[in-house]
């Protein structure tokens, strides 16, 4: 049976969840088939930077396209899941800065893939992978930041020969796609990796980093190691970057916490090795202007700042793996060193999460965990089995059925001093409070 291509992006993007029985399914057949179907759009491409990893992705193309968008280029970027809206996986590049794809170009796209795929079995990434590769092909620009979503060898975004292949630090997630270690995982995400196109390698672990020099030696990929052939460093409140290409003396990066400055690293080592042109100037201005919403990010307006007890400070991040709450953790501390308040960390996760794992860097430092459920269509853990798992690694903690309930839980206590609170452990739960707060990523 045909599908009828009518509709706006939601109605359309809800046919296109229906053509697969599985949500994720790797494979890179199906949509390899329907982009020769499309003309194959992905060999013109504007210049691509390919970017893999289980942490730290977004954050990296945030400070590329930031920088990039300093020294006066256009950039297309890819990137998923979506916080509030689908449109702002897909920014379209201009001169002076871009923007989410409009409603109508959006539509028409996904309605023209739907048209040529004729029904048949196709992931819904897939599906608008190819759709967005026929809008970056589309409009011109001067580069197009890529990130892959999910692993990396056979993700709808590998079909691309691209300027660079990054892949930020990895940890144990995605554990029932990717494989159960570390060394499983890294494999995955070398993937990407493609011969002669260098391969920068962010901050890892022994075992990841083990496999994915392996794997770039294997392929043919010359190599950039972080704390090998790029260094960082905080010194007297600035931040110091120095590859091969001499050192830079800059400014700290607007994005909070240490790990954004091993983010900044990779984004600084890409673009100085495949945007030879790009003068320190755009790269200080890159990371003074970056933003990556849900990403330590402080909300410091909105409907639900309002509902906080007088004074107190709210933070949102997606952080949800072992790794992530260690980043988030190590964050926390350094504020408390810098104004110290009590921590509150209000949590919602996926059943397919390793939630204890991930608020065990938490303990002495949160006062309580708040539980929350995860709305929606995804398998969130009950408030009741988070309470538990923070329990068990010893945070004290409560269900609650909202994050509105718990917010007003926290006002109706009396604090010595305001507190700090802390959402984080879902992308979608970031996405459900920004939502609510009427401060939808722009």
């Amino acid at each position: 049976m045909k599908l009828k291509p009518s509709g706006g992006s939601d109605e359309i993007l809800l046919r296109l969840s229906a053509l697969h029985p599985k949500k994720i399914d790797l494979s890179l057949g199906r949509v390899v088939h329907l982009l020769e179907k499309l003309g194959r759009p992905q060999d013109a491409l504007p210049p691509v930077i390919h970017v893999g990893g289980t942490n730290g992705k977004g954050s990296t193309i945030a400070f590329m396209r930031a920088m990039l968008e300093a020294a006066g280029k256009s950039v297309h970027v890819y990137t998923s899941p979506h916080l509030v809206r689908f449109h702002e996986r897909i920014r379209l590049g201009a001169p002076g800065g871009g923007q989410f794809v409009d409603e109508t170009d959006l539509a028409a796209t996904l309605a023209e893939c739907e048209r040529v795929n004729d029904g048949d079995p196709i992931t819904f990434f897939e599906m608008t992978t190819a759709a967005a590769f026929k809008l970056f092909h589309e409009r011109p620009a001067d580069y197009l930041l890529l990130e892959v979503g999910l692993g990396g060898r056979f993700d709808a975004t590998n079909v691309v020969t691209p300027l660079a292949s990054v892949v930020t630090p990895v940890s144990m997630d995605h554990v029932e796609f990717l494989g159960d270690t570390i060394e499983k995982i890294a494999f995955e995400k070398a993937g990407i990796f493609k011969r002669d196109v260098p391969a920068i390698i962010g901050h890892q672990s022994p075992a990841a980093l083990a496999v994915l020099e392996r794997e770039a030696q294997r392929i043919g990929a010359p190599a950039l190691v972080a704390a090998q052939d790029f260094l960082s460093r905080e010194e007297q409140g600035r931040f110091v970057f120095e590859d091969g290409d001499g050192l830079l003396d800059l400014p700290l990066p607007r994005l909070v916490g240490r790990h954004q400055h091993q983010n900044a690293a990779a984004a600084i080592a890409t673009l100085r090795r495949v945007v030879p042109d790009l003068g320190s100037e755009a790269i200080e201005q890159g990371l003074l202007q970056a933003e990556w919403p849900a990403r330590l990010q402080r909300l410091a307006k909105g409907n639900l700042v309002e509902q906080l007890p007088a004074g107190a400070e709210l933070w949102l991040d997606g952080g949800h793996n072992e790794d992530g709450g260690k980043a988030l953790g190590q964050a926390m501390a350094d504020l408390e060193d810098k104004a110290p308040r009590p921590l509150i960390v209000i949590c919602g996760t996926l059943t397919t999460k390793d939630t204890s794992a991930f608020l065990r860097a938490f303990k002495g430092l949160a006062q309580e965990v708040l539980a929350v459920p995860v709305e929606g269509e995804h398998a969130g853990r009950p408030p009741r089995d988070v309470a538990a798992c923070a329990e068990k690694v010893g945070l004290p903690a409560a269900a609650c059925q909202s994050v509105e309930q718990a917010l007003a839980y926290l006002r109706a206590r009396a604090w010595s001093a305001p507190p700090r609170v802390l959402i984080a452990g879902s992308l979608y739960l970031a996405g459900t409070v920004l939502a609510a707060n009427g401060t939808p990523p722009r």
